[in-house]
């Protein structure tokens, strides 16, 4: 049996199991601020208690991303990736036997470690399925899978809690993994140059036509650096400073935005379910428009990661016209919900138009057995930025959100400007 458009069905699945990992994650931060009572949490307390949840599942990403980052590279994405959607999915079923802040705790630990896994094993699938010039197009798509999870978790967590409770939410959102499973693992049954389902045109579009003597040469030209031999490589950091400071701002939203609602418009969550998902649909079609803009670049005969810097480019100067006009306008946005939330949703627009593009570039600067370490690295650099973050906001938004709102504004340009001058200037 041969199959058309094989890496089609790939990136699909890809796409899918974002869209899982993302309704698995959101579930604690659209429920938590009408759970928090139940375990003995004051309403001063709630915010702290939220940001000390996120800390143990983005410590847990952290060393996630660069374990998951060297496993994808070991024995490949097929079982890497299903490693990894078992273990989130038995984590995120496990949240529904929490009776106190440490097992929360202990279970976002556990969630984050093996949710880790979908970042570096997307990139790397990416790099195998897509030649050069479609990889922003396959990125984008995975990207958009992060926002269109973004986009179905409000609603259909809220709903589930309205009707079944907040344990039972939890359980049957694992269940959504174990499925994912087996597609993956009967459509995904090895690479591009072994697949028996793949057509001999499909193989040698994503090959380049290159015989398989030569791909062997190239992978024994590429040997698997270790984590010293890649940090002393100036594309590396690259990678990592930008992803330092940009993805904080993802989860600035991802993590507080059912709060900001609760408190700046006074939500309750059936209006939680209502609102949030308009933001992470602005994003979703920035994660395509963004991989689009790349390589349709990359056709007329640009440098591909020349491509994506442009893409980023255009992504920052979004983000960061979107944020200057929330922090001018914050008051006035009281009275108009859903203006603020087409404001944020140019934010998220602008950051999907980017991240995706900067998460290609490890596919572009690296080849062989590297390109999932080094896109695990800068997840790792991207949790720490977040984690510092994260303590700052029930700092800095006891008052007002201003601060918060400015906070995003400095990192993007930053995040730019180690992109365009750090890594390499090709």
């Amino acid at each position: 049996m041969k199959v058309k458009g094989l890496r089609w069905w790939i990136i699909a699945l890809i796409g899918l199991a974002t869209v899982i990992n993302y309704v698995d994650r959101s579930a604690i931060n659209i429920l938590w601020p009408y759970i928090y009572t139940e375990f003995g949490i004051t309403e001063a307390d709630n915010k702290s208690a939220l940001a000390l949840i996120t800390t143990f599942f983005m410590i847990a990403y952290a060393l996630g991303q660069t374990f998951t980052g060297k496993l994808m590279d070991a024995i490949g994405t097929r079982l890497g990736m299903t490693i990894s959607i078992i273990g989130w999915s038995v984590s995120i079923a496990l949240h529904a036997f929490a009776k106190s802040l440490l097992s929360f705790n202990i279970f976002r630990f556990m969630l984050g470690f093996s949710e880790a896994g979908n970042w570096p094993g997307a990139t790397k699938s990416n790099a195998e399925w897509f030649p050069a010039k479609e990889r922003g197009i396959a990125q984008g798509i995975f990207g958009a899978g992060a926002s269109l999870g973004s986009v179905v978790s409000a609603p259909i967590i809220a709903a589930l809690y309205l009707i079944f409770g907040w344990k039972m939410t939890f359980v049957l959102i694992a269940v959504l993994g174990f499925i994912w499973i087996i597609p993956w693992l009967y459509i995904n049954k090895a690479t591009p140059d072994q697949h028996p389902w793949i057509t001999e045109e499909e193989r040698n579009h994503i090959l380049g036509k290159q015989e398989a003597a030569a791909i062997e040469e190239v992978k024994e030209e590429a040997p698997a650096l270790t984590w010293k031999e890649l940090l002393k490589i100036r594309n590396t950091w690259g990678i990592i400073t930008g992803r330092f400071f940009i993805d904080p701002v993802w989860w600035l939203f991802v993590t507080w935005l059912p709060t900001f609602l609760k408190e700046q418009f006074m939500f309750d969550i059936k209006q939680i379910g209502a609102f949030t998902w308009v933001p992470y649909l602005f994003a979703a079609i920035g994660s395509l428009v963004g991989g689009y803009h790349a390589s349709v670049q990359i056709r007329n005969g640009a440098a591909a990661a020349k491509a994506r810097k442009n893409a980023i480019a255009v992504g920052s100067v979004i983000m960061l016209a979107a944020l200057v006009a929330i922090v001018y306008q914050l008051d006035s946005l009281k009275e108009t919900p859903m203006f603020a939330m087409v404001l944020i949703g140019c934010t998220l627009f602008g950051f999907q138009y980017l991240i995706g593009n900067i998460q290609t570039l490890p596919s572009d600067y690296f080849n062989g057995k590297n390109v999932g370490t080094v896109a695990g690295m800068g997840g790792t650099a991207a949790v720490a930025g977040t984690l510092l973050t994260t303590w700052a906001v029930p700092v800095i938004t006891q008052t007002s959100y201003v601060s918060f709102f400015v906070l995003a504004a400095v990192l993007v340009p930053v995040s730019w400007l180690c992109i365009k001058y750090i890594s390499s200037k090709k």
